[in-house]
């Protein structure tokens, strides 16, 4: 990918990030609807920032700035279908870490146990397992918690 740009949502980027999260996984496989998505990208306590090249939306990063143990926490990330695999996640994961970095040591997300490409991806960027959420959401499935330390990176 040539260049691209990640800034805070308009108010008309918001219903895209909600319709881009509510058709893929792991939301599809773990029934969350647009609705529901629409809440998340309009949360009040939430920072939502879109990646775009050019005009157009490559994917997001949904933020809550103090949203596990008073930690910055990422609540939802995705790339549009037509620009996975071109380093779109790992440059939204590296904004954010920026982002919070003056205020914060850590961050947190949450993965699901059957998004293995997702997981693959946080852990190339440093993050590690610290807690497991047994059949939290959906029986015979887990949400990984994983931490980074932004001292060390």
């Amino acid at each position: 990918m040539s260049s691209f740009d990640i800034a805070l949502a308009s108010e008309s980027d918001h219903e895209w990030c909600a319709e881009l999260m509510a058709g893929t996984d792991p939301w599809i496989t773990l029934g969350r609807g647009l609705e529901e998505c629409r809440t998340a990208c309009h949360h009040r306590d939430y920072l939502l920032f879109v990646a775009r090249e050019g005009v157009e939306r490559c994917g997001f990063v949904l933020l809550h700035p103090r949203g596990l143990a008073s930690s910055p926490y990422i609540a939802s990330i995705a790339t549009a279908r037509e620009f996975r695999g071109k380093g779109i996640g790992s440059r939204l994961l590296a904004f954010a870490e920026g982002y919070v970095r003056p205020q914060s040591r850590h961050i947190f997300l949450c993965v699901s146990s059957f998004n293995t490409g997702a997981k693959a991806l946080y852990e190339r960027q440093g993050y590690t397992v610290v807690g497991e959420l047994k059949d939290y959401i959906l029986k015979g499935a887990s949400e990984l918690i994983m931490h980074k330390s932004l001292e060390e990176s």
